[in-house]
């Protein structure tokens, strides 16, 4: 029988001694833990070195490869002078082939989950290897060795930092005088006093992380509030360890230790372990032996839930003021606005669309029924539509492109685009082709969530019934049906209702758009117009879906009493003052969308909880790990809109309370309509 004993400087309080059978030969495993006192470790190795066929050193430094740096830390190098003669190993060849294959593993079960990332090394110097594979998916990382090392409040942010500070810490660190130089720091007056301010810089870096790579004793200070919603990268996840997760609130843990006997072992043991087996010491041990054992052994990284399955994804969306009047209720334009002569917020207005893009607002508390969440920044940049107009593409297109960096650089995996963003220039391909992560429109679930809400709302009102054909028998509208939503609104329609007129100011694209559905479509029945004058009357419902930026684009007067008019344009198509004057018609503000959850974020003009469909779209991708590039262009794919409505089913999306200008629109108010509308339609 081979002997393996690990000496750690661990707590001698989680010491065992199991045998065991690897690689066809019988094991005795022995662990003595030495708390902490390194004479002690040296006297336990010169004790157990004639009985011990190899040796694993425990919660001891490896020896690190930072960039071109090879660190040998002389603590190390002092217990392994002590079993010269035998082969002893911290692990490190092991080691960082399962924390590589960990984040390799992970990132392939779960798909994309590290990108874009915020990643927090509480030690970047032990956890190289795997900052090195987490680069590949993600540029925000963070390494707190300066607060671990000399207590300095402030974290590296890139790998060429974290190799210029190991090069030019390494000769102070790694020699004895210096170790008890810092360990002396540590102890004094001084250095205690400003713990607290470090602690809690520390604190708040590891609160605005999405992922920590720590071993877990240094995780034993942070609380719920600091660990809530974090994926942790470590080693010997325990019952015990994972207990102490699931009170933290930890989603999400990846353990890369071995295990062997039903309980993880240090990847030291292993790997003394896999040096006794072969006989050959720890330095002979190549690649090709590691994988032959963790092959036959079926060793693989471990994912873990403490609290069950819970995944965050993360997502940014764009927004921006819809008018100058958006403008004046943000203070402290609120303030200038009030005192202003008239013309100055004119200039105001036009100074604001040259602003950078900033976080309007946090979006968190999105779960899914799955056991997803999904939690966000909504990003503002400053044009007003009128602005955005005046400008060529390129400078809406530079704006929203540094809005994708500042995603980015917040951790988001996919962004949306809002209101006027996305209708400029090419509809978002241009901005999908040049931005550093994933871009949507939102126009398939904007489409989808107007149609729904059309559909409801005339359900409510009544005037219109289903025919033979299983189709409403009635005649819809689609204004603006040559754009992205318009175009998919018209598709859907035509399956939904007797017949559809397009209108449009593009004849061609009309006559392109009709040909297309009649093909889709076997009978239906379309018809095209340039302008609404002629038909509008006859309408049972209407969609409007214009980029007009509140030009008025049908004469409400004409509009037949009972109809519903969906109205998915941002600024409105149907001003107020128009909806007021037609008290027998039913105009909503397209459909939004209930969120699921308990979501928390800044008005942006809904009730509490609800979202515009485009905003939604970008939630349900998120939630659904689908970080691509989703809704672009102005030719909405019918087959998308059906998906993202089945998915915002999936992930409990619902309509939302079908509401107006003036609100949520109650029971009283579809009766209202119902009334006024048969009274108007009454023989004379």
């Amino acid at each position: 029988m081979k002997t393996v004993v690990s000496v750690s400087q661990g707590s001698s309080e989680y010491d065992y001694e199991v045998e065991t059978e690897f690689l066809g030969q019988a094991f005795r495993i022995i662990r003595i833990g030495t708390d902490g006192d390194l004479e002690k470790a040296e006297a336990v190795l010169e004790s157990v070195y004639p009985q011990a066929d190899a040796i694993g050193l425990s919660m001891i430094h490896d020896h690190y490869q930072v960039g071109r740096e090879q660190l040998e830390h002389p603590e190390t190098a002092r217990l392994e002078a002590c079993v010269s003669a035998k082969p002893v190993t911290t692990g490190a060849g092991l080691r960082g082939i399962l924390q590589e294959w960990a984040v390799r593993h992970t990132q392939s079960e779960l798909g994309h989950f590290f990108d874009n990332a915020r990643v927090l090394f509480l030690n970047g110097q032990a956890s190289y290897r795997i900052a090195k594979s987490l680069s590949e998916y993600t540029g925000n990382l963070q390494f707190a060795d300066p607060y671990l090392d000399f207590g300095v409040p402030r974290v590296l942010t890139s790998l060429d930092q974290l190799e210029t500070y190991t090069r030019l810490t390494a000769p102070l660190m790694f020699r004895p005088m210096a170790i008890k130089a810092i360990n002396a720091l540590h102890r004094s007056p001084l250095y205690r006093l400003g713990e607290k301010l470090v602690a809690g810089s520390l604190h708040r870096a590891v609160r605005d992380s999405h992922v920590i790579v720590s071993a877990i004793g240094d995780l034993e200070s942070f609380t719920e509030k600091d660990l809530d919603g974090k994926t942790v990268i470590t080693s010997r996840v325990t019952d015990s360890v994972l207990d102490w997760m699931r009170s933290r609130r930890v989603a999400m843990v990846v353990d890369y230790s071995p295990w062997l006997e039903g309980r993880p072992i240090g990847v030291n043991v292993m790997e003394a372990m896999i040096s006794a087996a072969l006989s050959r010491t720890p330095e002979q041990l190549g690649a090709d032996d590691f994988l032959d054992v963790i092959q036959s052994l079926g060793i693989e990284p471990r994912i873990l839930y403490p609290n069950g399955y819970r995944r965050v994804n993360r997502f940014a969306f764009v927004i921006h003021p819809l008018s100058q009047q958006y403008l004046t209720k943000t203070p402290p334009l609120d303030w200038v606005a009030s005192v202003a002569p008239p013309g100055v917020m004119d200039l105001v207005e036009k100074a604001i669309a040259y602003t950078p893009p900033f976080i309007y607002s946090k979006v968190s508390g999105v779960r899914s029924p799955t056991g997803d969440e999904a939690e966000g920044w909504l990003i503002t940049v400053g044009g007003t539509p009128r602005e955005i107009m005046a400008h060529g593409p390129e400078f809406t297109y530079s704006r929203l492109l540094a809005a994708a960096k500042l995603a980015k650089k917040l951790g988001a995996q996919i962004m949306g685009l809002g209101a006027f963003t996305k209708v400029v220039g090419d509809a978002g391909i241009t901005v999908a082709r040049r931005a550093p992560l994933p871009i949507t429109t939102g126009n398939s679930y904007s489409a989808s969530g107007a149609l729904w809400a059309a559909h409801d709302a005339a359900k409510k009102i009544g005037r219109v019934h289903v025919g033979e054909s299983g189709k409403m028998a009635g005649k819809a509208m689609v204004v603006g049906a040559t754009g992205a939503i318009g175009s998919v609104c018209a598709r859907l329609l035509a399956k939904a209702v007797d017949e559809i007129y397009l209108v449009a100011p593009e004849a061609a694209k009309l006559l392109a758009l009709k040909e297309s559905i009649e093909l889709e479509t076997p009978g239906a029945v379309v018809h095209v117009a340039a302008t609404t004058n002629r038909d509008l009357a006859d309408m049972d419902m209407i969609v409007t879906a214009t980029s007009g930026a509140g030009k008025r684009i049908l004469d409400i007067m004409k509009v037949k009493p009972g109809c519903v008019i969906t109205d998915v344009a941002r600024p409105l198509d149907i001003p107020a003052e128009d909806v007021a004057r037609r008290p027998d018609v039913l105009v909503i503000e397209s459909g939004e969308i209930q969120l699921p959850g308990n979501p928390k974020m800044k008005d942006i003009g809904l009730p509490k909880g609800i979202a515009y469909a485009c905003l939604a779209e970008t939630i349900v991708l998120a939630l659904e790990g689908r970080f691509e590039n989703f809704t672009l262009g102005r030719n909405i794919e019918w087959e998308k809109v059906r998906e993202i409505y089945k998915l915002g089913l999936k992930h409990g999306m619902k309509l939302a309370s079908i509401s107006g200008v003036s609100g949520v629109f109650t029971e009283e108010d579809f009766e209202r309509v119902r009334t006024l509308a048969a009274k108007a339609t009454e023989p004379a």
